[in-house]
């Protein structure tokens, strides 16, 4: 399940749209340009205090947001500026990257005309990489290389605990896991490791729900209704179709917050989440436009349920898991013990690592929350493009992008992208003290698995700097 972490709430405090404009190649002698490259200097520093008496003295207005931005800047390693987009006096927009990682940002400026020249705006927006700026395409034994250096500093920086693996055509050109599964008990991760998923198991629900319609026991296009005839809440059952939930396009809202808070451990059946939230009025009118809803997964698990007359946790097992040759994948309750499962850690500080089994769900859902391994996503990848799970229409059908989400376009529970000209689909999954992500790249033939038993982008990051430099052939 994609729960909002620290870091993700940090990022969202930075973003706002901005526009862009003529390109200049270095910061202007102007109040504007002199104002973006001081705040540029001083963020770069990571000196938390100096950060908080430039805002102080300059953005007072600002000034308490300098704790979420010292966050960012240990999470971002500082940026680094590629492009001066827009200049005059008072506005400055400019390009930046950030050094952990191939990630861009649109960094806004805006100043007042009259001395000091304080800042009035300062907004940082990520968005793709900009074309003029392309990573270099590498050979696969330049692509590993790269991949090992990559791995080696972010562990040794505390960067990454977990496991990775690249495939080429079904055949496994790395695999490596590292980091610690159990600091308490020094237990090293390995390729067995069972990370949890977080919302990476969408794919699965997906796919359960596609191979109903396959079948004929479900209609894309028709109200959830029509199958959970005893929904509590008439008007959205009536409204939201199976599309829209597998598209996120059904305005059924979430179900992280003080409701789970308070009763994540008491929600153990699919059906009591919509007990808890089945009464809820719909958020927006469905298809209108695309919101994240872990709440309409959760749904197409029910609806699972219903139409096929198993747990949507034996459907799973016997139609996707066992068929994919998936032996170590699973969502049985965090109170049972489950044989080589890593424990997830948050980070509070330098070398303040705590478990996150207070943030868990009784058991992970159709939603997300589950556990696998990077081999076991790896014959996950080899089944659906195979076709073990659905036939060819339907897995095209499943993995084409329908919306805009973003930088990517979502498709049915998958994620489409275009990373450095290459198509590419999967999902990814985050929250606090996990993190995961699986790329399918079908024309070159990769597949890209990382998981990791630390906050998010540990894996993430990883998986797009390999995705990013993959072979052109």
């Amino acid at each position: 399940m994609n729960h909002p972490t620290r870091a993700a709430l940090l990022v969202v405090t930075f973003l706002f749209i901005v526009t862009a404009c003529h390109a200049q190649t270095e910061l202007p002698n102007s109040p504007a340009g002199n104002q973006a490259k001081a705040w540029l200097d001083v963020f770069n520093a990571g000196d938390a205090d100096k950060y908080k008496e430039f805002m102080r003295n300059n953005f007072p207005s600002n000034v308490g947001n300098a704790g979420r931005a010292a966050e960012f800047r240990e999470l971002s390693g500082g940026l680094e500026l590629k492009k001066v987009e827009e200049a005059t006096d008072t506005k400055l927009v400019m390009l930046v990257q950030q050094k952990l990682s191939d990630q861009f940002l649109r960094v806004t400026v805006e100043v007042e005309a009259a001395e000091p020249h304080q800042i009035t705006r300062l907004s940082l927006n990520g968005i793709p990489r900009p074309p003029d700026f392309p990573v270099p395409h590498l050979s696969e034994s330049e692509l590993i290389a790269a991949v090992r250096k990559k791995l080696d500093e972010d562990v040794a920086a505390g960067r990454f605990a977990g496991a990775a693996v690249v495939a080429k055509n079904g055949k496994t050109i790395f695999a490596q896991a590292y980091g610690l599964a159990d600091r308490e008990k020094k237990t090293p991760n390995t390729l067995k490791t069972r990370f949890r998923l977080g919302s990476m198991n969408k794919m699965f629900t997906a796919v359960a729900t596609m191979q109903l319609v396959q079948s004929g026991k479900l209609d894309l296009k028709a109200p959830f209704g029509n199958y959970l005839t005893d929904y509590p809440n008439k008007d959205v059952a009536s409204k939201v179709t199976i599309e829209h939930l597998l598209t996120h396009t059904g305005g059924t809202g979430d179900i992280f917050g003080p409701e789970f808070d308070k009763r994540r451990l008491e929600l153990k059946t699919l059906r009591d989440y919509v007990s808890l939230y089945g009464q809820r009025a719909l958020e927006f009118e469905p298809g209108s436009r695309w919101q994240y809803s872990n709440y309409g997964f959760l749904l197409l698990g029910v609806i699972v349920e219903k139409v096929s007359g198993q747990s949507y946790y034996d459907y799973v097992r016997d139609h996707i898991f066992k068929p994919a040759g998936m032996t170590a994948t699973a969502s049985e309750p965090e109170e049972q013990t489950v044989p080589e499962r890593s424990v997830g850690y948050m980070r509070f500080g330098p070398g303040d690592w705590r478990p996150n089994n207070d943030t868990l769900p009784y058991r992970g859902t159709s939603a997300g929350g589950g556990y696998s391994t990077v081999e076991d996503l790896l014959r996950f990848a080899t089944a659906l493009q195979s076709h073990k799970l659905l036939n060819a229409q339907y897995t095209e059908m499943m993995t084409t992008g329908k919306v805009d989400a973003g930088r990517d376009k979502y498709a049915y529970g998958f994620q489409e992208s275009v990373n450095n000209g290459m198509r590419c689909f999967g999902h990814g999954g985050g929250a606090p003290g996990m993190n995961g992500e699986l790329q399918i790249c079908p024309a070159s033939g990769y597949v890209i698995a990382v998981l990791a038993n630390l906050d998010p982008p540990a894996a993430s990051r990883i998986g797009d700097f390999i995705t990013n430099r993959l072979p052109e052939k």
